[in-house]
C-alpha cells in the first residue's frame, strides 16, 4: 500500500489559497507535488523546499505529498493520468528517465505523459569504499577493480547508486559481485564496518563519513567540483565516462496549458532564487539547477538524452523489472 504523507504550508499561505480560488483563475486550489520516495530523503526535502517557494509566488498552498512504491512508478502514474490544469506536480530525479528501460509495463510513456517545466538541482555522486580498502586514489581504486573484479563486493540499494555502479564497472572493464540493501543509510553502515568494499552514492548522503575519515573517498561524478567537498572529478582522475548526477526537474501532466507551464515555470525559478532553499541545498551538498538548466525546453531535451544515454547500460546489465 502507498505511504503518503502531507506537508502543509503555514497558514498563510492557505489564507492565500482561498483567495485565489474565489477569482477562479489559475491556480485556484492548492497544489500538490507528488513525491515518489519517503519522507526525510534528498527527494522529500527538496520537494518540500521547493514547495515551499512556490507557495509564495503563486499565491496558494502547495504540498508534498510521499506517495512511495514500485521504485517511484506509483506516483508518476497517478500525476500522468491527473486533470491537466496544473494543480497535481512530480517531482522526480534521474530515475524517471531509466524507468523508461527498466520497467517493461509502465502505464505511462516517461516522456510524452509529461511537460517539463525545469531542472531543480544537481548532486554529485562520490566513490567510497571501506576505510581500509588498500588504494590512495581513483587510479589505484579502478586497478583494484580490474585485478580482483568479483572477488570484490559493490553496495547498492537501487536507483542511483546501482547506476552509478554500473558506470564504475563498464570504465573499469570488470564487474564486481552485487550486494543489495534496502536502502543507503544500512549500506553505507556495512562500508564503514569494512564489511563491504565498494559503494556509489550521493554527496548528500556521504559527507558526514567523508568528512569524519569513516570511510574512502575518490571522486566525485559532476563535470565541476562540489561546494562542500573535497573531493576531485572522475574527469580530473582521468575516468570521463563516470559522470552523472542525481538531477531533479518538476513535471506537470502532458496536455496542461501553455500559459499554465509558463506561470508554473516563473514559479519555480522564484522558489529557486529564495537565500533559504539555496543555503540548505548548500547543507546537502546539492547544486541548484544553473539558470538555463531551469527552463523547460532544456529539461525536456535532457529528459530525451538522459533515456538515450542510460537504455544501453541497463539492458547490458538485465536490469529489468515487470
Amino acid at each position: 500500500m502507498p505511504i503518503r504523507r502531507r506537508g502543509v504550508l503555514s497558514a498563510p499561505f492557505l489564507i492565500a489559497a482561498g483567495g485565489a480560488a474565489a477569482q477562479g483563475a489559475f491556480p485556484n486550489r492548492t497544489v500538490s507535488i507528488a513525491v515518489p520516495y519517503a519522507a526525510g530523503g534528498p527527494t522529500d526535502v527538496i520537494s518540500r523546499l521547493v514547495a515551499e517557494g512556490m507557495a509564495k509566488d503563486l499565491g496558494v498552498a502547495v504540498v508534498a505529498e510521499n506517495i512511495t512504491g514500485a521504485g517511484g512508478t506509483i506516483a508518476a502514474a497517478r500525476v500522468a493520468q491527473a486533470r491537466p490544469d496544473g494543480h497535481s506536480l512530480l517531482m522526480h530525479h534521474i530515475g524517471h528517465a531509466t524507468h523508461a528501460t527498466i520497467y517493461r509495463n509502465l502505464p505511462y510513456n516517461v516522456v510524452d505523459s509529461f511537460a517539463p517545466l525545469g531542472l531543480v538541482s544537481d548532486a554529485a555522486m562520490t566513490i567510497i569504499t571501506r576505510p581500509d580498502f588498500p588504494a590512495n586514489d581513483m587510479a589505484g581504486f579502478m586497478a583494484a577493480v580490474r585485478e580482483q573484479g568479483e572477488r570484490l563486493n559493490m553496495a547498492h540499494s537501487g536507483g542511483a547508486n546501482q547506476l552509478c555502479g554500473l558506470l564504475v564497472q563498464q570504465a573499469a572493464g570488470a564487474n564486481m559481485t552485487p550486494v543489495a540493501f534496502r536502502g543507503s543509510a544500512p549500506a553505507i553502515t556495512e562500508i564503514v564496518a569494512g564489511r563491504v568494499d565498494f559503494m556509489c552514492d550521493q554527496a548528500t548522503n556521504t559527507v558526514p563519513y567523508i568528512r569524519d575519515r569513516r570511510i574512502k573517498a575518490f571522486a566525485m561524478t559532476l563535470e565541476r567540483r562540489a561546494e562542500g567537498l573535497d573531493l576531485p572529478t572522475t574527469a580530473e582522475t582521468g575516468f570521463p565516462a563516470v559522470l552523472m548526477s542525481t538531477w531533479h526537474g518538476l513535471y506537470a501532466p502532458a496536455g496542461t496549458p501553455e500559459e499554465i507551464q509558463v506561470r508554473l515555470n516563473r514559479a519555480l525559478k522564484a522558489a529557486l532564487g529564495e537565500e533559504r532553499l539555496r543555503t540548505r541545498f548548500a547543507e546537502l551538498v546539492t547544486e541548484v539547477a544553473r539558470p538555463e538548466q531551469q527552463e523547460r525546453e532544456f529539461h525536456r531535451q535532457h529528459l530525451i538524452a538522459e533515456v538515450e544515454r542510460w537504455r544501453p547500460i541497463i539492458r547490458a546489465a538485465n536490469l529489468f523489472e515487470n
